[in-house]
């Protein structure tokens, strides 16, 4: 449970965070789209936000670019996730400089071996790295909903551990820090190994 202190922090740093994303075109762009898209139960996760911060922390003049726009939903009529491509397809005709990956949370729990996820919240809680557990979505007054079931102190202490409720081995979490470079790209971040 959270004191009364981690909450203000924690509210202190969505406000931050806010105030990135409303000053980057690109991810305000990004949300546009997926917002007129209307997917139930949607968010824009991972490096969409977890970037835009440590992008900020370096001090990075130039956004780091992203590799994919990972846009999470919920719709348990298609647990097969049979219209994604369909869905990015329609992304992409908006936004084509961009590699949308959009992914029905329906399906997923099957790659955590745990049972089906009644919400996005609950399926990006089971990312691989606390940092990456993170989603916005916009609302249609411009507003901001907030995925974020670890808060915000992760992506903004620079530190990355494995997330424990992820149950895919620690190997998958080395095997992406190692890939990903992230320490190349932000050389103030601190792993915490397995």
């Amino acid at each position: 449970m959270q004191s009364d202190t981690q909450i203000l922090q924690d509210a202190h740093l969505q406000l931050r965070t806010e105030a990135l994303l409303r000053a980057d075109p690109l991810r305000m762009a990004c949300l546009r789209a997926a917002r007129e898209l209307a997917l139930p139960d949607w968010a824009l996760g991972a490096g969409f936000v977890r970037n835009l911060i440590w992008d900020h922390l370096h001090q990075k003049a130039v956004p780091t670019p992203l590799n994919d726009l990972d846009l999470v939903y919920l719709d348990k009529t298609d647990p097969d996730g049979l219209a994604e491509a369909d869905h990015e397809a329609w992304l992409a005709a908006r936004l084509p400089d961009q590699h949308w990956e959009v992914r029905n949370q329906a399906r997923m729990h099957l790659r955590q071996q745990v049972s089906p996820f009644g919400s996005s919240l609950e399926a990006l809680s089971h990312w691989v790295e606390t940092p990456t557990c993170i989603g916005v979505r916009l609302l249609p007054n411009d507003e901001f909903a907030w995925l974020a079931p670890y808060g915000f102190g992760h992506n903004w202490s620079l530190r990355v551990s494995a997330n424990p409720r992820c149950r895919q081995e620690s190997q998958v979490f080395v095997q992406r820090i190692l890939t990903k470079r992230w320490q190349q790209i932000w050389p103030d971040l601190e792993v915490i190994w397995p």
